[in-house]
């Protein structure tokens, strides 16, 4: 069965073809991008989009993409994570939002729902994410979930021709039953 998670105001559900536009579209916009990468080509983006129509597992190591969006269905972003190392049961989350749906809280809501799904359905210890020092909003939604600042590295990132500090963030699953 095909993986549903809903929260008050938002369903969170896997990639359809019917999702192309979308995926290209926060994929290619340079704005939503700037902390993260350096834009792919069309094509490439493309090839992505293929590759995660794919079926999921968790011990593919491949990143499960999320559709996040309102109970009415209109389009907030997206959400998800990936098995990080088997061993040490630790899985990386992370979350894009079209510019529009910002602010409003949305990707707490649903990277919270993905957390708690992981969590239990994979016996996740501890989760990680990676924002870029200067996304301010990123590192404000990892806080709100719970997550600690475990480390900053210097000139980690180059997107473009500009060098970017990462911080990387952890939260025990543990942990997470004590966040609001």
């Amino acid at each position: 069965m095909p993986i549903q998670l809903y929260t008050n105001r938002l369903r969170l559900r896997p990639l359809i073809s019917a999702d192309r536009d979308n995926f290209i579209a926060m994929q290619t916009d340079a704005e939503v991008n700037r902390y993260v990468r350096v834009c792919e080509s069309v094509a490439e983006v493309e090839r992505k989009f293929e590759a995660r129509l794919n079926p999921w597992r968790y011990d593919s190591g491949e990143w499960l993409t999320l559709v996040i969006e309102t109970l009415d269905g209109e389009f907030v972003g997206y959400t998800g994570f990936h098995m990080e190392c088997a061993l040490s049961r630790r899985a990386e989350v992370g979350y894009m939002l079209s510019p529009a749906m910002s602010g409003k809280g949305f990707a707490t809501e649903a990277t919270r729902a993905v957390i708690d799904w992981g969590a239990h359905s994979f016996n996740v210890h501890k989760f990680i994410a990676w924002c870029s020092e200067s996304n301010a909003g990123s590192r404000k939604v990892l806080e709100r979930l719970g997550f600690t600042l475990e480390g900053v590295l210097k000139c980690h990132s180059l997107i473009g021709d500009v060098w970017h500090n990462d911080c990387v963030y952890g939260l025990l699953a543990d942990a997470r039953l004590d966040v609001n």
